[in-house]
């Protein structure tokens, strides 16, 4: 599974923490797209980023920022992506059973990195369920036509 991970300087320390996790893991290629220091920098960049490589690669994405807020409501600024901002492992499984994410936003001020962790592994363990919830995403996507 091909993740890419970007973060902006309020959840640097966090993504650098995920990056080590995650690489740890055998069936996991993960790609950092920065920031890659705690220097100040804009989380929009970021995001975008990180968008376009998920959708170009039909990937997994993973979104940090001190909230966990401003990558979220970038994230879904564009079309075909679907981005949660989960704050435990409840809301990481049900945006993928229900929803089909494809990016996890975080918080790297408001939740533990071992949180973090299990946030991340529910979301990339939990499949889509698809039937019913595939006809809601199909009218979500509709909406910004």
């Amino acid at each position: 599974m091909k993740i890419f991970l970007a973060s902006d300087h309020g959840a640097f320390n966090e993504k650098q923490q995920l990056l080590q996790y995650l690489k740890e893991k055998e069936s996991v290629e993960v790609i950092d797209l920065g920031t890659y220091s705690a220097d100040s920098t804009n989380y929009p960049e970021w995001a975008k980023k990180l968008v376009e490589k998920v959708k170009a690669e039909k990937a997994v994405g993973i979104l940090l920022c001190g909230s966990g807020i401003g990558v979220s409501m970038t994230a879904n600024r564009y079309s075909g992506i679907r981005a949660a901002l989960c704050r435990d492992e409840d809301d990481a499984k049900m945006s993928r059973l229900h929803n089909n994410a494809n990016v996890l936003c975080l918080s790297g001020r408001k939740t533990p990195i071992d949180l973090i962790k299990k946030i991340v592994d529910t979301f990339l363990s939990t499949p889509f369920e698809g039937g019913r919830h595939q006809t809601r995403i199909d009218q979500f996507n509709l909406l910004g036509e």
